[in-house]
């Protein structure tokens, strides 16, 4: 019986970063197969806006910069490539200006949501931790003021918890912070339903 990875067609890198320059929808791509994504929330997209200004405001003029959710990341795993599209990444070195993706973010955020949880804990966390670059991932609730920030440090990457709408996040990987006042700024928190609630 064959899975539904085996049924999907399998693409070319190339194919599908062609495909990408004209189609209507994100599409992220591992080890040649693609997958449309779905559309965020009001209160996602608003989370997403707010970081990517934060960290603009803090980073202009500066070599480190910040990309919002149009940007794809390359992730080159020993065995395959993927293709992601973060909610916000900051990179310090950035592509040539005629290719469609990035290689070396330095923070990668992905706003956390019901549908988006798992994967972003787990299949996208192990990816991004694998980039040589990258310094910071942050993993941002919804449902409440706090984040996650999986930090590399001497030992690998250790997990920080940052809480209440007066935390800031300190980012001296690239010379600046993030205070949640800002990340959160005119988001009206609504709990996360659970499965059991929604059946």
């Amino acid at each position: 019986m064959m899975t539904a990875a085996e049924k999907l067609k399998h693409v070319a890198v190339d194919d599908y970063l062609a495909g990408e320059a004209t189609a209507r929808a994100k599409h992220e791509y591992l080890g040649g197969y693609v997958y449309a994504m779905a559309g965020g929330s009001n209160s996602h997209n608003r989370i997403s806006t707010n970081t990517t200004i934060a960290l603009g405001s803090r980073l202009k003029g500066q070599l480190c910069q910040p990309y919002n959710s149009d940007t794809k990341l390359r992730v080159q795993l020993p065995t395959h490539t993927r293709f992601y599209y973060p909610d916000v990444s900051v990179v310090c070195e950035s592509n040539p200006p005629d290719e469609a993706f990035q290689d070396q973010p330095v923070v990668i955020v992905e706003v956390l949501s019901r549908d988006t949880r798992r994967i972003d804990e787990t299949e996208k966390k192990e990816a991004y931790l694998s980039i040589p670059s990258l310094k910071a991932y942050l993993l941002v609730e919804q449902a409440l003021a706090e984040v996650t920030v999986h930090r590399r440090s001497q030992q690998g990457f250790a997990s920080e918890v940052y809480s209440g709408m007066n935390a800031t996040i300190p980012l001296p990987e690239i010379q600046a912070e993030l205070p949640l006042t800002e990340v959160y700024a005119g988001v009206k928190f609504v709990p996360e339903q659970t499965d059991d609630e929604l059946t």
